[in-house]
């Protein structure tokens, strides 16, 4: 299990429940804030684009949700300024146009 280093985290009673099941913990470097940056921001889209919004009765239901927000949505119609306002699809489509071209 990956997390910052929030004093939480690196508390023995936290410790002694991940070792008690068998779970490794790692931990981004001291003073590196970017280890998690990609995941963090994805994870703060997700929930305010999507679950904050919703209940979920059953825990399939949210699974159902949560896919279809990532791959039909996210990765398939939301355009992300860091792959020059693209989808996450389209993006790798024009780069693998681009492989083959060269």
């Amino acid at each position: 299990m990956h997390t910052d280093r929030g004093s939480q985290y690196a508390s023995y009673e936290h410790k002694d429940l991940l070792k008690q099941y068998g779970i490794i913990q790692s931990m981004s470097r001291k003073g590196n804030c970017h280890d998690n940056a990609v995941a963090e921001s994805f994870f703060h889209i997700l929930k305010t684009e999507l679950t904050h919004h919703k209940i979920y009765h059953t825990k399939q239901q949210a699974k159902r949700s949560i896919f279809e927000y990532i791959e039909v949505f996210y990765n398939r119609e939301r355009i992300h300024s860091s792959n020059n306002n693209l989808s996450p699809v389209e993006f790798e489509e024009k780069m693998l146009r681009k492989e083959k071209a060269a």
